[in-house]
């Protein structure tokens, strides 16, 4: 096969405009895959690409027919509106970074796949697609001839998901068989035992230690040669290629020996090499499944959601604890975390959280509403079809259209570091076989087969997942949820923070509420009715406050961030919030904050409360202003002015009588002056602020408001500890460094062994899954000590 046809059908390849083509307009989406992706692209990451070889159309014609029954498709699907459906597929194959990596670039293969997201630990692949552009029958069939063909199971889908890919550990079995007998009947060549039937049957034991090799040096170690193939193929250079050239120079290096008499080979040593290098990747694998263990939505996301009990009456629980057949009660902005019945006569929806798109979707009453949706205005009621998924609330957080576009620094280390890597091993390794090949054949095949495994970059590949991945999970066990690992990074890069005054240096547990005012029994059923619907912290401490009242029906609900509610109930208008927006001047500027009510633009009064500083807040700001600009932004006026600066350092900048519009723009004033700002708020009309800092960190105190906006949840309980966790991502990133410089060091020292010809291969193979464990078990341990330091 020529270096102009397709690895993957063999047809001659063709460009076009920088596009590139087969004779025959791509027999199999798998020359898509090779040549206008891997082609057109920095690979430097692409280190272990070992997907199964992709179906041609003869193998799958007619296998995914039913895939066009749209019951069936309906089934399948986790959601569907419009011109957005989204359906997750497990896929076995899934096991690398290079795997992800095409997998998350499917909409560069199909039209009408809008993104795609693989979930490692549970391999699967969650992918949204337009159906009017492509179907599902269509995706599943892009996937099987690029060589990830997804399981699929109506009845029993969960048990699939059990069918783990075994072929790793039958491989290992298989290498560990041909290692310890071949080291058996190499006892004799060891001690250089020269008995009389020794000698005489000394060729039929090195016979049979060659045929013992086959096994292990075909099957086992095929991964690394279907790897190094393609890569050579997409003209990629990756790790695969130094481990695949090592084990086949030692087999036909040993095979020499055996035939022309030189001695017994390094087949005991091959088969060890392919033996520690699949125990090692073993290894890896399983460690990522551990550090994923901990981190699903449990742990991340302590939603709670409002449940209607039978008598009417209404409670809190945990988001895990609803089931089929419960009625929830929905407010204005909050999340729909499961899928379900609209019982409510009418719903306006909006998706953006799934598709991206925030246009609402009106929906009615016995209508099926999808989990991720976040509802707008009045409060509704539904009726759960399903309990939630564990992994659905951190897919839909983790989404790609509220992600930040930063830098990481980490990263970049790692990929300049891995493109040169390959080149250099290679280099290195020639270079010293032909300076020892004058001087001792044998040390000149130990020195090469040594240097191309002792060098193998994983660990320093695994440095920063590992110490991030561990950072992530304590962090959460502490009640602070991140987004992702990038959010530590840049944790550790913040100089400047801003506060939220309300809900978040406050605390509406502890505030004394007033009433300046007099209401009629009737005007609080309207106030309360009202109230109902909505997610600020005022309109629940104030909803709490008052007393029990029938439920009324509420024809317009209308939240404007920053003002305040305006409602319709019983044909009458109600307004609660701000002054001016019901329409009464207040000439007293009192310090307290105060919401104010009017009905059919009658001013009726207002509640007034108490404001009360969250414990610890003191001494928090003292630790802070060491090493940060602090400021307090608010919405308020600035009545409290005095009480805060006697309670703040005197360096702290207060901002008052602040709109959320203007608290963005005061973000990004102090980002123009390249401060790194991370912002606290309350996760509401702090939206477009969390949105603009460079982290965003919601307080909540009953985390019942899904917000993308933010980088991470923090419990209310935790806020004295915010210097801690800025403290510890500092800690974690300088872990970081120190692990890039152990790995390193490791490199050269084993280089230096075996530039010298002082290491065996076997030797390098055992010490090279070692290093890997060295390498987590220092990021583990460091990550552990500094999570214990006050």
């Amino acid at each position: 096969m020529g270096t102009n046809n397709c690895f993957h059908c063999g047809n001659e390849i063709i460009k076009k405009d920088e596009i590139i083509f087969d004779t025959k307009s791509f027999c199999c989406n798998g020359c898509k895959t090779v040549y206008e992706i891997f082609s057109q692209n920095d690979m430097s990451c692409y280190y272990d690409f070992q997907a199964a070889p992709g179906a041609t159309p003869q193998d799958i014609q007619g296998k995914y027919d039913f895939l066009a029954n749209e019951d069936i498709v309906e089934k399948l699907l986790e959601f569907k509106e419009a011109t957005t459906y989204i359906v997750s597929l497990y896929i076995p194959h899934i096991h690398c970074s290079s795997c992800i990596w095409i997998l998350e670039n499917l909409q560069r293969l199909q039209p009408g796949i809008g993104a795609s997201q693989v979930n490692f630990p549970e391999k699967k692949v969650r992918i949204t697609f337009n159906p009017e552009k492509t179907s599902l029958k269509e995706i599943v069939e892009l996937l099987c001839s690029i060589g990830y063909e997804p399981y699929i199971s109506l009845d029993n889908f969960d048990e699939g998901k059990k069918k783990v890919d075994r072929s790793l550990i039958y491989k290992i079995g298989v290498a560990f068989f041909c290692f310890g007998n071949i080291m058996l009947l190499s006892f004799p060549e060891y001690f250089e035992v020269n008995e009389f039937w020794i000698n005489q049957y000394r060729s039929f034991f090195r016979w049979l230690i060659f045929a013992l090799s086959l096994p292990s040096f075909i099957y086992s170690a095929s991964g690394y040669y279907v790897a190094a193939w393609k890569s050579i193929k997409a003209k990629m250079l990756n790790i695969e290629i130094p481990i695949a050239l090592g084990i086949v120079v030692m087999f036909i290096r040993s095979t020499v020996d055996i035939v022309f008499g030189y001695g017994q080979g390094f087949f005991d040593s091959m088969c060890g090499l392919i033996f520690f290098m699949l125990l090692g990747k073993l290894f890896q694998i399983k460690t990522y499944d551990f550090l994923s263990f901990e981190r699903d939505y449990k742990s991340y996301f302590p939603i709670a959601i409002t449940k209607v009990l039978p008598n009417g009456k209404e409670e809190a629980v945990q988001v895990y604890d609803i089931k089929k057949g419960d009625r929830l009660l929905i407010r204005n902005q909050e999340l729909i975390p499961v899928d379900g019945i609209l019982i409510s006569d009418t719903s306006s929806i909006d998706y953006s959280f799934v598709t991206g798109e925030a246009v609402p979707i009106e929906k009615k009453s016995g209508d099926k509403i999808f989990a991720g949706g976040k509802q707008l205005g009045k409060v509704i009621e539904m009726e759960v079809l399903f309990s939630v998924s564990q992994s659905y609330l951190t897919q839909l957080w983790s989404n790609d259209v509220f992600q930040k576009k930063v830098d990481q620094k980490h990263k970049s280390i790692t990929d300049k570091i891995s493109r040169y890597f390959t080149p250099a091993l290679l280099g290195l390794s020639f270079i010293s076989f032909i300076y020892w090949i004058f001087i001792d054949t044998t040390t000149a095949f130990n020195v090469f087969t040594a240097i191309l495994i002792v060098a193998c970059p994983c660990a320093l590949a695994l440095t920063a997942p590992f110490t991030l991945g561990n950072v992530l999970r304590i962090m959460g066990n502490r009640k602070l949820y991140l987004k992702n690992a990038i959010v530590v990074e840049q944790l550790a890069k913040v100089d400047t923070i801003v506060f939220d005054k309300t809900g978040t240096i406050t605390t509406h547990k502890k505030s004394a509420i007033t009433q300046d005012g007099t209401f009629t029994s009737e005007e609080v059923v309207l106030l309360k009715n009202v109230l109902r619907g909505s997610n600020h912290p005022l309109s629940r401490r104030l909803y709490e406050f008052l007393p029990n009242v029938e439920k009324a029906v509420v024809s317009h609900f209308e939240e404007i961030t920053g003002k305040g509610i305006k409602a319709i109930v019983n044909d009458k208008e109600i307004k609660i919030g701000a002054a001016a927006f019901v329409g009464f001047s207040d000439e007293n500027q009192l310090k307290q904050t105060n919401v104010y009510v009017s009905v059919n633009d009658k001013y009726l009064g207002k509640f007034i409360f108490d404001n009360q500083y969250r414990d610890g807040l003191k001494e928090l700001f003292s630790i802070l202003v060491k090493n940060y600009e602090l400021k307090v932004l608010s919405g308020d006026n600035d009545g409290e002015r005095e009480s805060l600066e006697q309670l703040l350092p005197s360096n702290t900048e207060l901002v008052f009588n602040q709109k959320p519009e203007q608290k963005l723009a005061y973000i990004e004033s102090l980002q123009k002056q390249g401060k790194n700002v991370l912002m606290i708020g309350d996760g509401l009309n702090d939206a477009g602020a969390l949105a603009q800092s460079n982290v965003g960190i919601s307080i909540s105190e009953n985390v019942n408001v899904f917000s993308p906006a933010c980088d991470g949840i923090l419990d209310a309980s935790q806020f004295e500890k915010i210097a801690f966790f800025l403290k510890y991502s500092k800690n974690a990133m300088r872990t970081i460094y120190m692990s890039f410089g152990l790995s390193l060091l490791y490199n050269v020292v084993g280089l230096s062994f075996a530039v010298t010809g002082n290491l065996l291969p076997i030797v390098a193979a055992i010490i090279m899954p070692l290093s890997t464990i060295t390498i987590v078990s220092f990021v583990t341990i460091m990550s552990n000590v500094f999570a214990r330091q006050k």
